[in-house]
């Protein structure tokens, strides 16, 4: 055995299951270990694809996945997906081949990539510690939720290294909860549990707001709103963790509709728990009321404050701290402001699909909101929905429903056009009980298009929408209204339905709300060849949310 066969048995050893990348001659050996030894391995055809695909599977699944490239390129062009990760806080293992030989064509400084784009960089240094350096690598990126890259020399690579019989048993095996369950964190200080339950107690209309590093906390969180009358929100990606309570107002921030923007507006207490209080979520401050109490509930003490101001900053697991509180209230339960009434508004009211528009279909193109509305109805509740970025992307964000917290993966901390098919094939690995939904724009799905053959031979049975305006539609809408010229940014037609079918998609046009049908009739046959929804949308004005954020909200 030797250092590359070491670390990746150790990985497996360690519990990880999910392993992705493109195979060169420097992450051969690694590799074909994990996989030997248990780990499934998923081959992107670009390392940028492969490092989102292991991000989406990392969140999804709750676990520590593992990215598979070669030395220089082979990093290089993963660097983008490695930066949402890092900025996302995924518990991701980079393994990556190293070519420590200035005078080699593949030499780079990637111990300066991985610190560029926030990642942890990490080093394999001897066939003696090849077990101890894995393992502290994997814990770096579960314990500490980093993005982690563990640096394979070429030449400690092929080092020679004494087998241990059990390397799960003497590095000692990874607890089987999942990585965002905070377990064995400390709890929060007393001091600050007792402050919290008096805001609480003297709030009249409290909203909470929770975010990624509370998606494990619906249960105590709903105890404690219950108790309090508190509103019930999410940050986007966190979207549909209060999915089925009648005080779930969805998302806060850009994204929110009419009526979760007035009730979070009217809020004289709002509470971020696992939530950074960005200006997406709190639309640069103009969700947040003049009057409004700020608290801000983190594992990180660094993060507290860091978007905003906050009346108070408690340090602990949203689960553990909401627990604590919940036991520290003085006041009996009360409704604030969860009435009757406001339960039918929530019901009527409460998502993007009810409220009234002009639907603006005609001259060979479909509105998207008719158009996602439509695939609303038509798609399985069971689904999970990956959105990548641009003008469009508010429109399968909010009009297409997601069962809960797990329903809905969103890589958007880098706010990178072309990661969206790449999320939807990791998720879709992660869960695939579900029905997997890509939503992208044509340019994010041109970029991305050698990773409709991944779709393809994985046997994904994946919907993949592209929402068509012949545009990089942000800059048409951005500087259009300016009068500068946008020749740069408009491009001619594509027949995307084509491409989708070369790499052996079913594929349907859509122009008007009536071919829409084509997605039913896929839905009814076997499903044996995933669908590729090419959408022509309407493109004469801005989204909703992108308007809002060119007005600086």
């Amino acid at each position: 055995m030797n250092v590359a066969e070491t670390v990746g048995r150790t990985l497996a050893a360690l519990g990880v299951r999910g392993v992705f990348g493109v195979v060169g001659s420097g992450n051969f050996h690694v590799t074909n270990a994990l996989v030997a030894h248990g780990a499934r391995f998923v081959a992107a055809r670009h390392e940028g694809g492969a490092a989102t695909m292991a991000d989406a599977y990392a969140r999804v699944s709750g676990t520590v996945a593992v990215l598979s490239v070669h030395q220089g390129p082979g990093l290089t062009n993963a660097m983008t997906g490695l930066a949402e990760a890092a900025k996302s806080r995924t518990p991701l293992v980079v393994l990556a081949g190293e070519a420590t030989d200035a005078r080699s064509n593949f030499h780079v400084d990637q111990d300066a990539l991985a610190r560029a784009v926030g990642a942890v960089p990490m080093r394999v240094t001897s066939a003696a510690d090849a077990a101890e350096d894995t393992a502290a690598a994997f814990r770096t990126a579960r314990h500490e939720r980093r993005t982690v890259l563990l640096n394979l020399p070429l030449d400690v690579q092929a080092a020679p290294v004494e087998p241990r019989e059990e390397p799960g048993d003497d590095l000692g095996r990874v607890e089987e909860h999942p990585v965002d369950a905070a377990s064995g964190q400390a709890p929060p200080a007393e001091a600050d549990v007792a402050r919290l339950a008096r805001l609480l107690d003297g709030a009249r209309s409290p909203v909470f707001v929770a975010g990624r590093g509370a998606r494990h906390a619906r249960r105590e969180l709903e105890d404690l709103a219950g108790r309090t009358g508190a509103l019930l929100a999410t940050s986007a990606v966190a979207r549909g963790l209060f999915r089925g309570s009648p005080w779930d107002l969805d998302v806060s921030g850009g994204f929110a509709t009419p009526l979760a923007a007035e009730l979070i507006r009217a809020a004289d207490l709002v509470v971020g728990w696992g939530c950074a209080l960005n200006m997406w979520t709190t639309r640069h401050g103009a969700l947040i009321g003049e009057r409004a109490t700020v608290v801000q509930v983190d594992l990180e003490e660094p993060v507290i404050g860091a978007h905003r101001q906050v009346a108070l900053g408690v340090v602990g697991d949203s689960a553990a701290t909401a627990r604590a509180v919940a036991g520290a209230l003085e006041a009996g339960p009360r409704p604030g402001r969860r009435t009757p009434e406001l339960a039918r508004r929530i019901s009527a009211e409460g998502r993007w699909r009810d409220v009234p528009y002009a639907d603006e279909s005609g001259g060979g193109r479909i509105d998207p909101r008719t158009l996602t509305i439509a695939l609303d109805d038509l798609l399985p509740v069971e689904r999970i929905v990956a959105v990548d970025s641009g003008n469009f992307m508010g429109y399968p964000s909010m009009f297409l429903d997601v069962p809960d917290e797990q329903g809905f993966c969103f890589t958007q901390a880098f706010q990178s056009i072309g990661l969206g098919l790449a999320t939807a094939i990791g998720a879709a690995v992660a869960r695939p009980d579900r029905l997997p939904v890509a939503a992208l724009g044509d340019g994010g799905a041109l970029m991305s298009a050698a990773e409709l053959e991944t779709v393809v031979r994985l046997g994904l049975p994946m919907v993949v929408v592209v929402y068509d305006d012949e545009a990089y539609g942000a800059e048409v809408h951005h500087f259009g209204p300016h009068g500068h010229p946008l020749d740069l940014v408009r491009f001619p037609p594509a027949d995307l339905a084509a491409i989708a079918r070369g790499h052996g998609f079913d594929a349907v046009t859509v122009t008007r709300p009536e071919e829409v049908a084509g997605v039913a009739a896929w839905l009814r046959g076997p499903r044996d060849r995933p669908l590729l929804v090419h959408a022509k949308v309407t493109r004469d004005r801005p989204s909703w949310w992108l308007e809002e954020a060119f007005k600086g909200h």
